[in-house]
């Protein structure tokens, strides 16, 4: 009779297990102790408070801008303000108006408004600062030739502090308008206009004097 062997079959289906040797699992990895963090040490001032806090000082030194920043290095210019400018020309019967474009490069006539004792011309010249949201308005102020300021100027001057009470925020400026009225008539008979006919064109030509050169000499600066 043969000899007996212990079955080493296994599952069904499966080839005899002989001579596998049992792999044992594996074993996770030790994690090295993290060393501990040593104290940091800043050196401090003992500082006696008992007669209370020290005198503080407040120095400051006078620098002159006025060649440059130092080192030669050059003085950046303004920022320009933005957005259209509304021009006046203050006259006794009529007040002409211009303005601008929105970058406030070129002036152009806008409208010939009747002087009215309601001041409702102040009203009508309020509604186009809104309508076309001017952020300036410029307001001529007529000088003599030697630069001393007569009856105009002080109307002018009157008229621009009652506009600015219409328009809120909006800042209003006076500029020497010496001649305004001259040059615009002198510019309009150049291009063959009848300015005896036309005194209303004439109003808003002067407004567009006074505003453009209000816009060049802001252009001009720094």
């Amino acid at each position: 009779m043969p000899d007996q062997h212990p079955d080493q079959t296994g599952p069904a289906g499966e080839r005899p297990m002989q001579g596998r040797p049992a792999v044992p699992p594996s074993r996770p990895r030790a994690t090295p102790p993290t060393p501990p963090q040593q104290p940091v040490h800043h050196a401090t001032e003992q500082i006696d408070l008992r007669a209370g806090f020290p005198p503080v000082r407040h120095e400051t030194a006078q620098i002159d801008l006025s060649g440059g920043l130092p080192g030669g290095l050059p003085i950046p210019p303004r920022p320009r303000r933005q957005g259209r400018r509304l021009g006046i020309d203050v006259g006794s019967v009529r007040v002409g108006v211009a303005i601008s474009d929105p970058t406030g490069t070129l002036a152009s006539p806008l409208e010939t408004v009747p002087r009215a004792r309601d001041e409702s011309d102040l009203d009508r010249i309020a509604a186009l600062v809104a309508e076309h949201e001017v952020t300036e308005v410029i307001v001529g102020e007529p000088r003599h030739l030697s630069g001393a300021s007569g009856a105009s100027a002080k109307e002018a001057r009157a008229y621009s502090r009652a506009l600015a009470g219409r328009i809120g925020s909006v800042p209003v400026h006076l500029v020497d308008e010496r001649l305004s009225t001259v040059t615009a008539a002198s510019s309009l008979r150049a291009n063959g206009l009848d300015t005896r006919r036309q005194r209303s064109v004439i109003d808003q030509a002067a407004a567009v004097v006074i505003l453009q050169a209000y816009l060049d000499a802001q252009r001009e600066r720094p």
